[in-house]
C-alpha cells in the first residue's frame, strides 16, 4: 500500500519584488514522517512555513495539507496543523496549566473536556511535575516541552517546528528528541522540522530537504543523498598515516583522480571523483608508510550539506553546517501580545 502524501507543494514561489525567496518549489510530506527543513539563513525554509501556514500568500504554485488548499482555506489547515516557534512565548505570571487554560479558551475547545485535555498533553510533554509553577520560573527546556503541550492541545495531525533544540543543552536535546519521535512514531503525527541543528536532525528525521537560494538542491533520506554523491563521484576519504609530513601529502596528490588534500589536524581529508582506497593503500606500503586510519566519509549529514552547497555554487552553507550552538538563522514572524504571549 502506497504511503499517504499529506503535505504536498507545487511550483510553490514567493517573490518580494526583485528577490525570490521560494523558487518553484516541488515538495511531499507523507503521513507520520519527521521531516527536515536545513539551509541558511535566507534561505526559503521560513518563507515556506509561511505559506504552508497560511500566513502569506504565494506568488504562484500552490500548497496543500490534507487536500486543503493553504491560501484559500487557511481556517481549515490551521484546524489540522500546530505550530511551535523558535521562541515560545508564555504568560510568565501565570502557571503552565494556566497558560494551556488561556490557549484552549483561544481555540475554543469545549470547556466539559478541557481540563482533560490539558492533563493529557501535559502528561505527554513530561511537564505534570512542573504545571502549577509559573512559567516565568521555568529553564529553556521546560518552556518547549510546555510549547509542545500547548500545540497538543487542538490534536493536531501536523506539527510545524522552527529550531525546536535550539539553546537547549545536551540532555535537553536528547529529552526533546524522543519527544518528537513518540509524536510521530506513537501518535501517527507528521513532523516538519525546521532546524539548521545537523546532529539533531541526522538523529531524529527520517528525510530532509536541503534548500540554497529559495531552491531544494536535495531532497530524501541521509543515507540516499550521501549515495547519490557518490555515484555523481563525489568521494571524500579520511587518512592517517605514519610518518606524516609533507611527502605523504604529496604522494597522495599524486595519485590518479584525487583532485585535493586538506589537513583536519592530524587527518588527511582526501577529495576524489573516484574510489580511490584501494590505489592508496598500495602507494602507502610501497612507500613503507603504516596506515592508522583509512575511511570514506559519506553518512555524515555536515559533510553531505556542506558537499550539496558546493555542487549549488554557494559556500554560505558551510559555516551554517560547522557551527556549534549557532542561534536561529530566522527570525519569527507571528504577532505576538504582552510579555510575548502568542497572539
Amino acid at each position: 500500500m502506497a504511503e499517504e502524501t499529506i503535505i504536498t507543494t507545487t511550483a510553490l514561489t514567493k517573490r518580494y519584488g526583485e528577490l525570490t525567496a521560494v523558487d518553484h518549489l516541488d515538495l511531499s510530506i507523507r503521513k507520520g514522517e519527521i521531516f527536515g527543513l536545513l539551509g541558511p539563513n535566507g534561505a526559503g525554509k521560513t518563507t515556506t512555513t509561511l505559506m504552508l501556514l497560511g500566513l502569506t500568500e504565494p506568488s504562484g504554485g500552490q500548497a496543500e495539507i490534507c487536500g486543503h488548499d493553504c491560501t484559500r482555506e487557511p481556517i481549515a489547515v490551521k484546524r489540522i496543523t500546530g505550530y511551535l516557534p523558535d521562541n515560545v512565548g508564555f504568560y510568565n505570571d501565570m502557571t503552565g496549566r494556566e497558560n494551556l487554560r488561556f490557549t484552549a479558551r483561544l481555540n475554543e475547545l469545549d470547556p466539559k473536556t478541557v481540563e482533560a485535555r490539558i492533563n493529557a498533553v501535559l502528561e505527554r510533554a513530561d511537564m505534570t511535575y512542573a504545571a502549577d509553577r509559573k512559567t516565568g520560573t521555568y529553564s529553556r527546556g521546560m518552556r518547549q516541552r510546555l510549547g509542545i503541550a500547548d500545540v497538543l492541545l487542538k490534536d493536531p495531525q501536523i506539527v510545524i517546528m522552527d529550531e525546536p533544540t535550539i539553546g537547549l543543552d545536551p540532555e535537553g536535546i536528547r529529552e526533546l528528541d524522543i519527544l518528537i519521535r513518540r509524536l510521530a512514531v506513537e501518535d501517527g503525527r507528521t513532523i516538519l522540522i525546521s532546524s539548521h541543528q545537523l546532529y539533531q536532525v541526522q538523529q531524529i528525521c527520517d528525510r530532509v530537504g536541503i534548500f540554497v537560494k529559495g531552491k531544494l538542491i536535495a531532497c530524501g533520506p541521509i543515507s540516499d543523498l550521501a549515495r547519490q554523491l557518490e555515484s555523481e563521484g563525489n568521494f571524500l576519504l579520511e587518512l592517517d598515516a605514519e610518518p606524516r609530513g609533507p611527502e605523504l601529502e604529496a604522494l597522495v596528490r599524486g595519485i590518479e583522480h584525487v583532485s585535493s588534500v586538506t589537513k583536519e589536524n592530524q587527518t588527511l581529508l582526501i577529495r576524489s571523483d573516484a574510489d580511490v582506497r584501494g590505489e592508496l593503500m598500495k602507494a602507502l606500503l610501497a612507500g613503507g608508510y603504516s596506515p592508522l586510519l583509512l575511511r570514506q566519509r559519506s553518512g555524515d549529514l555536515d559533510e553531505i550539506y556542506r558537499r550539496y552547497f558546493e555542487k549549488a555554487g554557494d559556500t554560505h552553507g558551510r559555516e551554517t553546517s560547522t557551527a556549534k550552538g549557532k542561534q536561529p538563522l530566522l527570525g519569527k514572524r507571528g504577532a505576538v501580545g504582552k510579555d510575548g504571549k502568542k497572539a
